[in-house]
């Protein structure tokens, strides 16, 4: 078995662009797209040369041969989905707000996560920011974690704009549960400027020991960690100290496979559901996974 084989669960934006970074993978097989109606992501799909249906969850199920599972749906649909899965022997990756399975960031603490049969990928702001306060926290101990995330207007569907509560408080929870912060708040502004602008995150720290070296040298090293698999993943201003307070900004990029590249903030997303696959098809195959 050269690749595994993986299944998409809704065709819409996300799914569409998981679809193209699956398309480039050494490691995965894009095998089908489900959806429920016959969507312009269907249609997509299939004119691709990808197996598709109409019929939801159900051949996803049905297929033996396929062993990771991409949610791109909702949290209401992912609760009803993920014990199928399970009871199906696949590997959920959760790209929605339901958490059924723990958070996953990968360069991280996907080492820690392998056994388990459900991942979720908190939020956009939470795969761009948790890095940089888990690296900050590593080197200078950190007692406070705030990130505000801006992103283009254009670059959040019906799906971000109705989860508002959701990303702030999984973010927020994350910076603590996977930054290692021991408190965490976290803030979304959707920028209507034209052109959109690119996703920007602005992270501020309060440290124990606010060793300015140690602080810069691990930020640099995490950066270029997550660039492996986002590469508009950008240091735009390197860490500021200020007494206990360490502020930093990063910028997301992305790839344009199918978003707009001002849409880092969905790309991000996709990007580290796709490295995450990559690392467990990997291990499966008995291949270490470069992404």
């Amino acid at each position: 078995m050269d690749r595994v084989k993986v299944a998409v669960i809704g065709p819409g934006n996300i799914g569409s662009d998981l679809m193209y970074k699956i398309l480039r993978s050494r490691y995965l097989k894009m095998e089908l797209m489900a959806g429920i109606i016959e969507s312009e992501g269907i249609k997509r799909a299939r004119a691709l040369g990808i197996r598709t249906t109409t019929e939801g969850i159900k051949p996803v199920l049905e297929d033996e041969s396929i062993k990771i599972v991409f949610d791109a749906t909702g949290a209401k649909h992912h609760l009803q989905h993920a014990p199928l899965l399970k009871a199906a022997g696949k590997i959920a990756i959760d790209l929605t707000p339901a958490a059924v399975g723990p958070y996953v960031v990968p360069p991280v603490n996907l080492k820690d996560l392998y056994m388990e049969s459900n991942l979720n990928m908190v939020t956009c702001g939470g795969q761009a920011t948790v890095p940089i306060v888990y690296a900050i926290n590593k080197a200078a101990g950190a007692h406070y974690a705030e990130i505000v995330a801006s992103i283009a207007s254009k670059s959040a569907g019906p799906g971000t704009r109705q989860n508002i509560d959701e990303f702030t408080q999984t973010t927020a929870k994350a910076l603590c549960a996977i930054g290692g912060a021991k408190k965490g708040k976290a803030i979304i502004i959707l920028n209507p400027a034209e052109p959109p602008i690119i996703m920007t995150n602005t992270i501020y720290v309060e440290v124990e020991n606010p060793d300015e070296k140690a602080i810069k040298e691990a930020v640099l090293k995490m950066v270029k960690e997550v660039q492996s698999y986002v590469p508009g993943y950008r240091l735009r201003v390197p860490p500021i100290v200020d007494g206990h307070k360490v502020t930093t900004i990063i910028e997301v990029e992305g790839a344009g496979d199918f978003l707009p590249k001002y849409a880092g903030n969905l790309d991000i997303i996709t990007a580290a559901a796709v490295a995450v696959a990559e690392k467990l098809a990997a291990r499966m195959l008995g291949k270490e996974a470069v992404v």
